[in-house]
């Protein structure tokens, strides 16, 4: 096999299975690989380090194995620094652009490794004054320089994490048959570790967590300080003030499940409050709204970002109907966090999974497991799920923290 390269992967490459992942990947692409040199990391903070020469039967093929490889970690010895392009029209990038993981990414720009900023998967790295960024696409301006081809570029993927047994449900999977308690005081757990590292504890939440009676556990949360922001869309903020001012949720009475007598119009009687009273912020001021969520939202001064869709009633004054301003409202939340609580809502979960960097735990609450399987599929590996009903969830954990 004539093409070859030799490449080279740092980390906690055993016990976190990339090194047979590597391995793995070479042999898919019908390739060859020698270990020229392999040391293994004794301890938890000390890192293994692997070295092999791979050969294929042509250059593109050894192309695609070497960007598959560059995704685990593994990237070529001999590189130079990275390749940059002249972005000539906004929006449009070169065609051999380098494309981001979430994973944390370095590029070496005069001889030396440079730490990418504002990590997130399928975005452009855009240099400018000794600085490289991850942008996204449509954020792309004429005369920015972008990272193109392989070369220069180091991928560091997120290792097991070995010495943080108490966490350890973190890395195993999917499963209904994990007891809703022990997930339930694991998570508090993280939770608290998360606020003592001083990072924000994100909740993205669907009306499911309404229907099945979970607003006390939230609203608790928010106004004990244990969440700084909440995402969600239009259809939570609704349910949310229908459940408040009428005791019901899409018409069904929360006290008894039961259908309210024409119950079917109470969404649009909440909407239209909120509308009366200007803003969700206006309503809780002038003392029309007096409980739940987005309630204890305002009284505490945590940003909660609603966006709309192409199904909502109304909307709500406060939903953001363009869904590029959505996306920055929140990715701008979304800064600092260290973990998000996801609960039952694929669409949100999945969006805000592809917005952040490997290293921010995710968990996964919904009564469907494939929710969990479809947002660690979409490439957010780092999501746990917990098979459960979101409003018992909630209930659970806030009894645990407070």
């Amino acid at each position: 096999m004539p093409f070859q390269e030799v490449v080279e992967a740092q980390g906690h490459l055993i016990d976190s299975h990339i090194m047979e992942n590597i391995f793995d990947t070479v042999v898919e692409y019908n390739g060859r690989f020698e270990v020229q040199q392999f040391h293994v990391g004794r301890t938890n903070s000390e890192p293994s380090h692997l070295r092999l020469r791979v050969e294929t039967p042509d250059n593109d093929t050894l192309q695609r194995l070497l960007a598959t490889l560059l995704e685990l970690g593994c990237a070529p010895v001999d590189t130079g620094d990275a390749a940059l392009r002249e972005v000539e029209r906004d929006c449009c990038a070169p065609e051999d652009f380098y494309s981001t993981t979430n994973h944390r990414t370095a590029v070496r720009l005069e001889q030396k490794w440079i730490e990418v900023e504002n990590q997130r998967m399928d975005a452009m790295i855009v240099v400018e004054e000794g600085r490289a960024r991850c942008r996204r696409l449509r954020d792309l301006r004429r005369g920015d320089r972008i990272v193109t081809g392989l070369r220069g570029i180091r991928v560091i993927p997120e290792a097991k994490e070995r010495d943080r047994l108490a966490f350890a449900f973190m890395s195993n999977g999917i499963s209904s048959e994990r007891q809703v308690e022990t997930a339930v005081r694991q998570t508090a757990a993280l939770l608290r570790h998360t606020i003592e590292q001083q990072q924000k504890v994100i909740v993205v939440a669907g009306p499911v967590v309404v229907h099945t009676g979970g607003v006390a556990g939230l609203a608790g949360l928010i106004r004990s300080g244990s969440v700084q922001a909440v995402l969600s869309g239009n259809a939570l903020g609704v349910h949310d003030v229908e459940a408040a001012l009428f005791g019901t949720s899409l018409g069904i009475r929360l006290s008894d499940g039961r259908q309210e007598e024409h119950g079917h119009r109470n969404h649009m009687r909440a909407i239209n409050a909120i509308f009366h009273a200007g803003s969700v912020a206006q309503a809780v001021a002038s003392g029309r709204l007096e409980s739940g969520i987005l309630y204890e939202c305002v009284r505490a001064n945590v940003p909660f970002v609603l966006a709309g869709s192409l199904r909502d009633d109304g909307p709500l004054p406060d939903t953001i109907t363009d869904m590029n301003a959505a996306q920055d409202a929140y990715a701008e939340q979304l800064r600092g966090a260290g973990l998000v609580l996801c609960l039952g809502s694929m669409l949100h979960s999945i969006a805000t999974g592809n917005m952040l960097p490997s290293w921010v735990k995710i968990v996964c609450v919904d009564i469907n497991p494939a929710v969990a399987t479809k947002v660690s599929d979409r490439g957010t590996g780092q999501a746990v799920g917990v098979v459960a009903d979101v409003g018992l969830f909630l209930d659970l954990l806030w009894k645990v923290l407070a």
